[in-house]
């Protein structure tokens, strides 16, 4: 099966420092990966370019077989990054219906109201977004990454400022989309969450990938086994 997401000898610099270090990984259609590692590990570095809002120094990142840098990759995919990126001064249905017609969707109002419903926001679908909390920000981020149902998800730690109910509802959005064929690929710092959704795991480690695999049984029951046997204990 050919791969969603091909990263072929990516290094990353900042000056002389190499924050990536020839990353080389492929991820499946449905599968789910969670891409670990500690502050400064190189997480959302690799994230960016996976999502082409940065380019690699050196090597190649393909994306459903285009060059990730290239509009018809990008818009295939849904990122959501330490940012929110939606409009304060506007409502919430506001909000998602720009980015219905930023995306070419046929019935962008119509699509703004499905996604509002399915994260618990619709009561306040014309509420200003300024005027929401930071956890229903993020659900509004949430419903923006989904909307216009892209073939490959980028997340990094998307559990911030979720309540509960909050991080349920995504779990299940995301099982959703990698069981319709959806690639999913998530950072996250909360190990339990992330292996209960992966498929598959990568560990970066001081830039470099230090372990690239399938999640296994003794990683679900002991997730800090993952660190203490491929990654910095301290």
């Amino acid at each position: 099966m050919p791969s969603t997401v091909a990263v072929d000898g990516v290094w990353k610099y900042f000056g002389d420092f190499p924050a990536l270090r020839d990353i080389r990984m492929e991820a499946q259609p449905g599968s789910c990966v969670a891409l670990l590692g500690r502050n400064g590990a190189g997480k959302t570095t690799l994230l960016r370019i996976l999502a082409g809002l940065s380019q690699a120094s050196r090597g190649q990142v393909r994306v459903l077989g285009e060059d990730v840098r290239h509009e018809p990759a990008r818009r295939r995919i849904g990122m959501l990054g330490h940012g929110i990126g939606v409009y304060d001064e506007l409502s919430a249905v506001e909000n998602l219906t720009l980015f219905g017609k930023l995306y070419g969707l046929a019935q962008p109002r119509r699509a703004a109201l499905e996604w509002l419903t399915r994260t618990g926001l619709e009561p306040v679908r014309d509420s200003l977004v300024r005027e929401f909390s930071r956890g229903m920000r993020q659900r509004l981020a949430v419903a923006r990454v989904f909307l216009h149902a892209p073939e490959v998800l980028l997340l990094d730690e998307p559990f911030t400022s979720l309540d509960d109910r909050a991080i349920a509802l995504l779990q299940q959005l995301l099982r959703e989309a990698a069981g319709g064929g959806c690639t999913v690929i998530l950072s996250t710092h909360q190990l339990r969450e992330a292996l209960e959704l992966a498929t598959h795991v990568s560990l970066l480690h001081r830039g470099s990938l230090s372990y690239s695999g399938e999640r296994t049984a003794q990683m679900l029951a002991d997730p800090g086994w993952l660190y203490r046997s491929y990654g910095d204990p301290g």
